[in-house]
């Protein structure tokens, strides 16, 4: 399984890649706007562009950086794509386009299938597409058959959708069972959301239906809001998990972990540390 950095802060990338273990990053222009907002007063600040082709050459060749467009409809996201994809491929050579997979707002207002048109366009142009805020198996097929290379569901984002339907009050980083959940501890009934009893649920399925037709589309498990989330959609079998960088440290994090260590170092004897004494002794 492949690890994403959710993040649009060279800081962050720059640690995670330190360790050897983020293998790309997915961006917004919220998280861009506020990177660049956090450093436009610094003295190294940089402008958009600028800002972006460094993200890209930190992130590095072969690890994704995903670009989302800004338009809503079909002709100006493929043209936004091709702009994103020309004027910053050649940086790292690994730039990915991302489109919304519907466009409709809460009003109704918007054509069904301008996303779904836009990565095809972009697939036939041979960008690559990361399909995003998917939050149905169906909608990840309809855009896995348009082309895309990844598609990106939503699963914090759909555990949100069940626990605000159900008036339940919740924290954002607060584990959700990937089994569902009930109103009343007696009751059959699991809350659902489109059929989907949670976030993994959701991918879980969509990674059975990929594998069913033999369906060429990574999987990129995405709005993780905690580790246990993370180790689930991995059991759920999702190719990719993108997620924010404090949810990354803290997978490394347990108190047993940390007993462990302070036990480890209050138990060390003299004589042993010594062996490492004369090591250093020998190297110099």
């Amino acid at each position: 399984m492949r690890f994403f950095l959710d993040t649009a802060s060279l800081e962050e990338i720059k640690e995670a890649a330190a360790w050897s273990i983020v293998d790309g990053v997915t961006t917004n222009p919220t998280l861009i706007r506020k990177a660049i907002l956090d450093q436009r007063d610094s003295e190294n600040g940089l402008d958009i562009e600028g800002y972006i082709k460094k993200i890209l050459a930190q992130v590095g060749r072969m690890s994704p950086v995903s670009l989302e467009v800004a338009a809503l409809d079909a002709d100006t996201m493929v043209n936004q794509g091709m702009m994103l994809y020309e004027k910053f491929n050649a940086v790292a050579g690994n730039v990915v386009i991302k489109i919304p997979v519907c466009t409709v707002n809460t009003r109704g207002e918007g054509n069904p299938f301008d996303g779904i048109t836009a990565i095809q366009g972009l697939a036939d142009e041979k960008i690559p597409v990361n399909a995003t805020l998917i939050f149905t198996p169906e909608q990840a097929l309809l855009a896995a058959k348009a082309g895309a290379e990844y598609v990106s569901p939503f699963a914090g984002r759909v555990d949100d959708r069940i626990r605000r339907q159900a008036g339940v009050a919740f924290g954002k980083a607060d584990y959700f069972p990937a089994g569902g959940m009930a109103l009343d501890p007696d009751a059959d009934e699991i809350l659902t959301d489109h059929g989907l009893v949670s976030g993994v649920d959701l991918i879980e399925r969509i990674v059975e239906i990929f594998g069913q037709y033999e369906i060429e589309c990574e999987v990129i498990a995405a709005s993780l809001r905690n580790p246990i989330q993370v180790r689930e959609v991995a059991a759920a079998g999702a190719d990719i998990a993108t997620m924010p960088f404090d949810v990354l440290k803290s997978m490394l994090i347990h108190p047993g972990t940390a007993e462990g260590v302070e036990a480890f170092t209050r138990d060390l004897e003299s004589e042993y540390l010594a062996l490492f004494d004369e090591q250093a002794d020998s190297v110099q």
